[in-house]
């Protein structure tokens, strides 16, 4: 809202540039209308707050904010929790089954593989998910997506071969990374941040159901009707989730004429991300960490990123903006979950297979066993979205998150064959207990830094590095564990005839064989196998320590309370003295007048045409 500068009129622009008169008799003192901005004057009240959401226009761009009652958010929120449960559940359901499956597709020697291509294939899609959804709006990507994992789903299932479920499980990923980035970012759209902390709690419920019950009905399908049952029952929750995108998601409220997409960027972060994991699952296993072979995946890792950088600082649309990274928060947060998420995940994918070996558990039993870690990662989780929506305060709960995360992997380091249940019982809760306690405060930290235009964009980058900090992690452990294992087994086979007496290759060992086994044999491997694993554990858990440092450092910035800014822009308090908030006015006259909020300590109101905005 401002005054023509030839008539001295009242305007409003609309999206398209026109102009439209409007009252401007009933402005309060202090509010100058001047100029394309609604500013606080020194004439105003000290302490006066202004929020406004609003619309912005572009030649380009029009972004419309729009407000769902709490009947649709609700539907909306069910819809996107549908869609990243199965997304979650996809990484944690094989755990159980690998053993089985591996052994009966006869491809131990690639097991890795199945948790990597669908890790690897999500992580690289999701920066390109963020920036769609930001250009074109995020409900028809939101159902392709769902689309895409529901067809990966049905390639795994009918999979006769190792290659054949490899290729299924990066269709899946291509969907799945879809589907964790948009809900996070469909949340954003309706929802402020100092309300989201209460729904972000439950997200991470969701994060840490799945990861207790994926391996717990992988093991039930595999003890009963089959493995592939892990893939055939994505269908029907994909399809629950379509239903409620296409009847209660809203209309885009972003819209691009003339989207340009990052093809260049987008290419040269998917090579540099596969050569990482490549890196990191291939050295020390299938090739020497000096082989020709890893020496060239580091080199083009190395290469690939800096082309993605100078690539970035001169397209029109960047698929990750360096400017986020003038964020200090963003740059913590990020950084930060990236090494937590190195931990979690290498813990949680190998726990269940552990189970299974070392205390002679079958799949359905082992992921019983992972049932402590979900009670605490709900109870954490959900408690601690609720405390930061509330109090506001919220930079303690990453903090401690790391904290306990690596009081936990300390207590599961010290793990042998001879450890009581129980003991291992309490030292899953632990890990679940840490867990929930910060992981989604990292996204709502990093969505609270900007505005709602560019928000999907830097969810996307956060998780990102976040997921490649999961892969990582996964690829990581699982290299470092399976060259342990060989080297174990040789050490336990050594007065046993060797591991050519248990009449497979090592890497074909798996818990159904370990049960027939004599009590001898099976002793020992099982001795190789907490050898192998539970000394990585206190490997990464420093890493967790130097989160919490970085961490520290971060600024608490207060939550937002509008949809439309952030939590720098959309509520910052007018002093007395000089103008500290200017936002941008378009449209005025026909906001909702839902979408404009006051917390001024003198009454104020503005009217457009009759109604009644502040």
């Amino acid at each position: 809202m401002f005054k023509d500068n030839l008539s001295g009129k009242g305007v409003s622009q609309h999206p398209r540039g026109a102009y439209a008169p409007i009252c401007t008799s009933h402005v309060p003192a202090g509010i100058d209308t001047h100029r394309h901005h609604l500013v606080a004057t020194a004439a105003a009240p000290r302490k006066d707050v202004i929020r406004l959401m609003t619309q912005r226009t572009t030649p380009d761009t029009t972004v419309v904010e729009k407000t769902l009652d709490h009947r649709s958010i609700m539907f909306v929120f069910v819809g996107l929790m549908l869609a990243m449960f199965a997304s979650s559940l996809d990484q944690t359901i094989v755990s159980t089954a690998l053993p089985t499956i591996v052994g009966e597709l006869d491809g131990v020697n690639h097991m890795l593989w199945i948790t990597t291509a669908y890790s690897l294939a999500a992580t690289v899609m999701m920066p390109i998910y963020g920036k769609l959804g930001d250009l074109i709006g995020r409900k028809s990507l939101f159902i392709g997506a769902l689309v895409i994992f529901i067809g990966g789903s049905v390639v795994c299932a009918l999979g006769q071969s190792m290659t054949a479920l490899i290729v299924g499980r990066a269709i899946q990923g291509l969907g799945g990374g879809g589907l964790m980035i948009l809900s996070q970012a469909i949340i954003a759209d309706i929802i402020p941040s100092r309300d989201r902390g209460r729904y972000m709690g439950v997200i991470g419920a969701v994060f840490g159901v799945s990861a207790v019950v994926g391996p717990l009905l992988g093991g039930f399908f595999t003890d009963g009707i089959g493995w592939r049952y892990a893939f055939w029952m994505n269908i029907p929750l994909a399809a629950i989730a379509i239903i409620a995108a296409v009847f209660f998601l809203p209309k885009p409220h972003r819209t691009v004429e003339h989207p340009r997409f990052d093809f260049a960027g987008t290419a040269l972060l998917a090579i540099a991300a596969s050569s990482l994991i490549l890196l990191t699952s291939w050295g020390g296993t299938q090739y020497d960490w000096n082989s020709p072979v890893i020496i060239g995946m580091g080199v083009t890792c190395v290469v690939a990123a800096i082309a993605f950088v100078l690539v970035e600082r001169r397209v029109v649309e960047p698929l990750i903006p360096l400017s986020l990274f003038k964020n200090r928060n963003f740059n913590l947060v990020t950084v930060a979950g990236l090494i937590i998420m190195v931990g979690m995940m290498g813990c949680i994918s190998y726990m269940p297979t552990y189970m299974q070996i070392i205390k002679d558990l079958g799949a359905t039993a082992s992921g019983y066993a992972m049932i402590p870690m979900m009670v605490g990662v709900l109870g954490t989780s959900i408690s601690s979205g609720v405390l930061a929506s509330k109090t506001g305060r919220y930079k303690w709960m990453p903090i401690a998150s790391c904290l306990v995360i690596a009081l936990s992997l300390i207590l599961m380091s010290t793990l042998t064959v001879g450890t009581s249940f129980v003991v291992l019982e309490v030292f899953i809760f632990v890990l679940g207990f840490g867990i929930g306690l910060g992981q989604q405060i990292l996204v709502l930290i990093v969505q609270n830094e900007f505005p709602s235009s560019i928000v999907g964009t830097a969810t996307a980058a956060n998780n990102f590095f976040r997921q490649l900090g999961g892969t990582l992690g996964m690829s990581l452990v699982g290299a470092l564990f399976t060259s342990r294992l060989t080297d174990q087994l040789a050490t336990q086979f050594s007065s046993l005839g060797g591991v050519d007496s248990l009449g497979v290759a090592a890497n074909a060992i798996t818990p159904a064989l370990v049960r027939t086994l004599p009590d001898q044999i099976s002793n020992a491997i099982a001795v190789a196998y907490n050898a192998a694993l539970t000394p990585v554990f206190s490997y990464i858990a420093p890493l967790k320590l130097v989160g919490a440092v970085l961490l520290l450092f971060v600024r608490e910035t207060p939550l937002a309370t509008t949809v439309a800014g952030s939590g720098h822009q959309a509520d910052a308090p007018v002093e007395s003295g000089g103008p500290a908030f200017v936002a941008p006015v378009a449209d005025v006259a026909t906001a909702s007048p839902h979408a404009v909020r006051t917390d001024a300590v003198m009454p104020m109101t503005v009217k457009a045409e009759g109604k009644t905005l502040l």
